[in-house]
């Protein structure tokens, strides 16, 4: 058996979320890929990158690795499935005002096909389909290097005051 080893770097997560509830959700993730504010943790571990963000949309690449591999030698679904939670869940974000914030209430996936090392870098496509106050729901799609779908989602978030007051509001 040949061992492998990964080291897993990443930056204090706790300026971004003090921060959060100053800005809106889009300017807040915009910050995020230009780089003034820190990625979240789970990002790094799980080799995903937040690359675009607008209003109702974003997408993240993911390049996974063996380490990501299941008993049965291809990419495990946990990992798909975190890479559709993050994608709906920061599609919500993009359309929330300052000072809200979300959580997924619900995911439903479909792995469409399986994926492996040489399948490629991945990229995740999330899109608002009824943004709101109180919930909001999004869709998702995974597609490999060749463009094929391999897992697509859908959700329901719950939206909800965030910072300072927020449990008076709530």
């Amino acid at each position: 058996m040949t061992e492998r080893r990964r080291t897993v770097e990443w930056q204090d997560p706790a300026p971004g979320v003090a921060v959060m509830p100053t800005m809106t959700g889009l300017e807040y993730l915009r910050r995020m890929i230009g780089g003034q504010l820190p990625p979240p943790p789970i990002t790094v571990l799980m080799r995903m990158t937040l690359e675009e963000a607008e209003e109702g949309r974003v997408v993240f690449v993911c390049d996974p690795d063996e380490s990501h591999y299941n008993p049965i030698g291809t990419v495990h679904g946990g990992l798909l499935c975190t890479l559709l939670d993050s994608a709906l869940g920061c599609a919500v974000q993009s359309t929330l005002p300052q000072g809200m914030g979300y959580t997924s209430i619900e995911i439903n996936v479909n792995y469409l096909r399986p994926v492996y090392t040489h399948t490629g870098p991945l990229r995740c496509t999330a899109t608002v389909t009824k943004p709101g106050k109180r919930v909001a729901f999004a869709d998702g799609v995974v597609t490999d290097a060749s463009g094929k779908p391999v897992a697509t989602a859908t959700g329901s978030l719950l939206v909800f005051p965030i910072g300072p007051g927020a449990e008076a509001a709530g």
